[in-house]
């Protein structure tokens, strides 16, 4: 009977409100990311949604804006692990940052919704929206930029192919030409390439050499025999 005692109407339609604008924005959160093909996409987004809403509501509805407030803390660092899931790193490459962003903001606009805030979850769905559509633009704008080694952060990564036979010598040389470059070494990881050949990658940390001068090791390493191919990167850190 305690179920009996516990129901009423007007807490019934007060949560299905609640549910309702958190299924709603959660979902138009979504379908941006699903259209854009993320990781976490239409459905990911509104269970995160709705999710942080039930729980929200529930808190309120069994102690008041005190037991909401707790919960939302717990919603805020529980979404956190879920967003990590999204995170993948391929080498120093790191994507889904954004995903994960987008998840938070999808939790903090079901959490509005849940504490019967629907105006500032429909203001909050509206600006994490804005921040994936309409700063897009300004983001390309700036990344069709050309870099300033002075002023980036960048890490570069310089890469040698050689002869297997003839690796020992390679890296010598490499770490000679860094040596008089002044470059110092962040890593270097030695990778198969091919049956007979390896790949050598030589990671140097931010600020530590300008494009120009990897042009001129390249041009010097490139006229050793033993090396068939070198080429420099900037990975960066991307969606």
């Amino acid at each position: 009977m305690q179920t009996l005692a516990n129901f009423s109407w007007f807490s019934l339609f007060d949560t299905l409100i609640s549910l309702v604008v958190a299924f709603v924005l959660g979902s138009l959160i979504g379908y941006e990311r699903q259209y854009r093909q993320r990781t976490a996409g239409l459905r990911t987004n509104t269970l995160v949604a709705v999710g942080a809403a039930i729980f929200v509501d529930m808190a309120y509805s069994l102690d008041g804006s005190g037991g909401a407030a707790r919960v939302v803390a717990y919603v805020v660092s529980g979404v956190g692990f879920l967003g990590a899931g999204t995170i993948m790193k391929d080498g120093l490459n790191v994507r889904g940052l954004n995903t994960a962003a987008t998840l938070w903001g999808s939790a903090a606009v079901g959490a509005c919704a849940g504490a019967h805030l629907i105006v500032e979850a429909v203001l909050a769905a509206l600006f994490v929206l804005a921040a994936n559509t309409l700063l897009r633009p300004v983001v390309k704008a700036i990344n069709r930029q050309p870099i300033n080694d002075e002023d980036s952060e960048v890490i570069y990564q310089l890469c040698v192919i050689v002869d297997e036979a003839q690796q020992k010598y390679a890296m010598a040389k490499l770490e000679l030409l860094l040596e008089e470059a002044q470059c110092p070494l962040s890593n270097v990881d030695v990778t198969p390439f091919g049956d007979d050949d390896v790949e050598i990658t030589a990671t140097l940390p931010s600020g530590a050499v300008e494009s120009a001068t990897l042009d001129a090791m390249i041009e010097k390493l490139i006229a050793l025999p033993p090396v068939k191919q070198v080429f420099w990167s900037n990975p960066s850190t991307t969606e």
